[in-house]
């Protein structure tokens, strides 16, 4: 049997998740990084780095010889997707060779829906910059499929918190706020999960397919650090209206755009069965680890 590479444009937080499991598993990994010192730790962990970002292309193409599944997860830019301004030629000469290929994107294409219900089958209408960026780049991988036949899969991925970087971390550093809008809810994702529901669509890949990534539960904000609070057995700090809090505009941002989203797809179709089906799970599970 021939060995399975997987190769990463943009070895973060929810790809390094699911590049562990496959390495478990005897794949060959291969990716990008924008520093050699995160080179050098992604190495450690059986991983060939390679650099790129925005400005800088891979110094040589030919890493992406004999790659069979590709998954893409840097963000786009005022001017596009960069790994395909960089590299699209490159990936769809190889289009016959790749057997699965998935791009990371954001619930951020649904927009705002005032906390009413989202599906795969909803109308895109994003609300702020970066949401449109990625309904563009959705469709420019898209074409990667309809012109090349790139099985390419687009993962519309919640909030993502776990090991590291979630509620529970918040209130340890003291950077906790349970900032109140009436009616807000957003839906969230332990990263466990994401690699679990990438693992399953390689497995039975379906391309052209789009998949929401969240868990049952989509909640207050304020919910969340309240529950974490509890769990530290520290007193929540004080509520704040929406209207009085301090806010950057990238977590104002945020607070524009309320809405549930569905992950019945991933189950139906893929069989996934959520790792923690609700951000109680979750950070019940991450307080036992840590």
């Amino acid at each position: 049997m021939s060995t399975n590479v997987m190769f990463v444009f943009g070895l973060g937080f929810s790809a390094k998740a699911l590049s562990a499991q496959l390495i478990q598993q005897g794949w060959i990994v291969r990716g990008t990084t924008r520093s050699a010192e995160k080179a050098g730790a992604l190495a450690q962990m059986g991983i060939e780095a390679h650099l790129f970002d925005s400005d800088s292309p891979l110094a040589d193409p030919s890493v992406l010889d004999g790659v069979t599944h590709l998954l893409a997860s840097v963000p786009p830019g005022k001017d596009g997707d960069p790994v395909l301004i960089h590299h699209g030629k490159d990936i769809a000469a190889r289009a016959s060779h790749i057997g699965w290929a998935g791009y990371l994107s954001t619930t951020g294409v649904y927009g705002d829906r005032g906390g009413d219900w989202v599906d795969e089958s909803s109308v895109l209408e994003p609300s702020t910059e970066r949401g449109r960026r990625r309904v563009a780049a959705e469709n420019d991988w898209c074409n990667l499929f309809r012109n090349h036949g790139l099985p390419v899969h687009l993962f519309r991925l919640a909030g993502i918190y776990g090991p590291g970087r979630n509620a529970l971390e918040t209130v340890r550093q003291g950077k906790a706020r349970r900032v109140i809008k009436e009616g807000q809810v957003f839906s969230r994702t332990h990263v466990a999960d994401i690699a679990a529901v990438l693992a399953a669509s390689i497995a039975q890949p379906n391309p052209g397919v789009a998949y929401n990534v969240c868990d049952d539960d989509p909640a207050p904000p304020q919910d969340v650090i309240a529950h974490a609070c509890d769990l530290l057995g520290v007193t929540p700090p004080p509520e704040i209206a929406f209207e009085d809090a301090e806010l950057s505009d990238m977590a104002r941002s945020f607070y524009a755009e309320s809405k549930r989203v569905s992950n019945a797809r991933i189950k139906d179709e893929l069989g996934v069965e959520l790792i923690y089906p609700d951000y109680r799970a979750g950070l019940d599970a991450l307080l036992m680890e840590s």
